[in-house]
């Protein structure tokens, strides 16, 4: 096996060298690896759901329609925006686009899930699922509605765009599957070498 095999974790690498034919418990095995990383995904996704929800709706309740509140003087405030188009405010008038491309987003996910064996990529698409979740669900539910809603965006560093937590999960999956695709890592498990 070997360094970058053994340092991104490949399944059944050690299988390999051994020249360990499949046997029907080792079929089950791998069936227990594929349930356990679409747990992690899954476990991933909704806990990334989840935090951007609360976060969403404690900011809302709290700090819209009241002057930004300082979190590292003025580099970093929280400061409620209604945003209605993608990242740095691009195409505001695009808004039913980006809900389309979130629940392609979904379906990618989901079709991949089938064949996640890799612990790294579960993560990394758990990210991008409860990221896709939680602008999604502000499409779908906040004013105007019709799957045209703003987002509610509210960190708001100096000099750079107001985002939300599940910008910053989508950027964190987004960039850990450049990580995992440069090492070689597919998201079967298996190694590649270019």
């Amino acid at each position: 096996m070997t360094e970058a095999e053994q340092a991104i974790g490949t399944p059944d690498a050690g299988k390999a060298e051994e020249g360990a034919g499949t046997s029907a418990a080792g079929a089950d095995e791998t069936a227990g690896r594929g349930r356990r990383r679409v747990g992690v995904l899954l476990a991933v996704a909704a806990l990334a759901y989840l935090i951007d929800l609360v976060s969403k709706l404690a900011v809302v309740a709290k700090l819209e329609h009241h002057a930004p509140v300082e979190v590292i003087g003025t580099w970093l405030q929280f400061e409620v925006i209604r945003n209605r188009g993608a990242a740095f405010g691009f195409g505001e008038a695009m808004t039913i686009v980006f809900t389309v491309i979130a629940v392609g987003v979904i379906v990618v996910i989901a079709r991949l899930a089938r064949k996640l064996y890799s612990l790294p990529w579960a993560i990394a698409l758990g990210l991008l699922l409860g990221g896709a979740f939680g602008n999604l669900t502000d499409r779908i539910f906040r004013a105007p509605g019709d799957l045209q809603g703003a987002v509610v965006d509210f960190i708001a560093p100096s000099h750079f765009a107001v985002f939300n937590l599940a910008d910053s999960a989508i950027v964190c999956g987004g960039f850990l599957i450049v990580i995992l695709s440069f090492r070689g890592l597919d998201p079967d498990g298996t190694v590649h070498k270019d």
